[in-house]
């Protein structure tokens, strides 16, 4: 058995939830994860298999996946869909060229079947930018029309500054409550 299925395999407890962080390479997975760690985000490296990092939102216990956007890696994501508690869909609000491309990969991620019952937060990230779209018009440019038959949120945030990224976390953990 390899270290992917005996980490899979840990025992969670009703205080802890497991989450998916996917998107696009360049998006901001790792950024955003590591502003949640408070740690540096000065000099991120693309993400060339998966990051996980457990994280304390209050008395909750977040073990999250970061896996990489990279179109050759893309094709990996399903082997990390069982036992995911909640997905965090990441883009990149300032990537125009890139909007219809990753509206097929979250429709593809939305009609996967071990991911039906699992509530989506789409991150709006690079909202400080001032190319950024809005949250309303990402989701019109993408295309993505099963979205509307699930639990989702759409929030904009910035790793870089924080903006919006304690807000969203506040919000998974009450979606994953409830």
């Amino acid at each position: 058995m390899g270290l992917l299925q005996l980490l899979k395999k840990l025992k969670k407890t009703d205080n802890e939830a497991r989450l998916l962080v996917l998107g696009l390479d360049n998006a901001g997975k790792t950024t955003i994860l590591k502003a949640l760690s408070e740690e540096c985000i000065d000099n991120i490296q693309p993400t060339q298999g998966f990051n996980i990092k457990t994280l304390t939102q209050g008395q909750f216990k977040l073990n999250v996946w970061d896996i990489g956007g990279q179109k050759s890696i893309r094709p990996y994501w399903r082997n990390y869909y069982d036992g995911t508690d909640a997905l965090i869909y990441v883009i990149d609000s300032t990537d125009h060229k890139r909007m219809e491309e990753t509206g097929i990969e979250l429709t593809q991620i939305l009609d996967e079947e071990k991911l039906a019952e699992v509530p989506v937060m789409i991150l709006c990230n690079k909202c400080d930018l001032a190319a950024a779209l809005e949250p309303e018009e990402i989701l019109q440019t993408m295309k993505v029309l099963n979205i509307s038959q699930r639990r989702y949120f759409l929030l904009p945030v910035s790793a870089k500054t924080g903006e919006g990224l304690q807000a969203a976390m506040e919000q998974l953990v009450d979606e994953i409550h409830s």
